[in-house]
């Protein structure tokens, strides 16, 4: 059975109904959003066997339910990169940059050009941002597609293959992405210095782009039940 996602919708759900709890089940994801929102609106987070019961404000508790990172603040605006052989040169140049920006990273791999495959680091970046120790997350192959592709199976996570800053800001603005996808192959360097750039320093635009998220992330619920 794959894993719960509980979304700013589920704790919508759980206020009309005049609920002052909301149960997790084990190993559920949940997103900022809804933290943020049970937080404000008094709604205690609760695992399903009723034990341990989660504070939203409470950080340490926060600790047994795996939660999406969109928020600077959390962690410390740490951005998980990762690459395959392909996109090594590139991932090693881009930290630089990134470090440069004041970001902290945490580097998944892969450490050379040695020939291995990308769904393994993808995997590994999607991942660090779904259980929240990263803030977001970039990854580099050759093309940027097979790893968008591996990152978008995992739960919570919205990645974004983008070759422009046009498509880095759209991917921000309008699907709140947290994981950015680059070919090597594909864009110059300088040029995905600009996207990378783009796309971590551009906020979700929320509004009318909000309902359409949470459609998303709706799709997503109905393969998780």
């Amino acid at each position: 059975m794959g894993k719960h996602l509980i979304s700013e919708k589920t704790v919508r759900e759980s206020i009309e109904m005049g609920s002052k709890t909301l149960e997790v089940p084990k190993g559920a994801i949940v997103t900022p959003l809804a933290a943020e929102l049970a937080s404000s609106e008094g709604i205690t987070l609760v695992d399903a066997q009723g034990s341990n019961k989660t504070a939203p404000n409470n950080p340490s508790s926060q600790e047994a339910l795996p939660t999406l990172s969109s928020k600077p603040e959390l962690k410390d605006k740490v951005v998980a990169v990762g690459s395959d052989h392909g996109g090594f040169e590139l991932k090693e140049f881009l930290k630089k940059y990134a470090q440069s920006l004041g970001y902290e990273l945490l580097d998944v791999g892969t450490t050379s050009e040695d020939p291995c495959d990308y769904p393994d680091f993808a995997y590994a970046v999607a991942i660090a941002v779904a259980q929240g120790k990263a803030w977001r997350g970039v990854m580099i192959d050759g093309a940027g597609i097979g790893s968008c592709v591996v990152a978008n199976k995992v739960p919570g996570v919205r990645a974004a293959c983008c070759h422009n800053e046009f498509v880095a800001r759209n991917a921000r603005e309008h699907n709140d992405t947290n994981v950015l996808t680059l070919g090597s192959k594909v864009v110059g360097s300088e040029v995905c210095k600009g996207i990378m750039k783009t796309w971590l320093e551009t906020a979700f635009a929320g509004g009318r782009h909000r309902q359409r998220v949470d459609k998303i992330v709706e799709v997503e619920q109905k393969f998780l039940k």
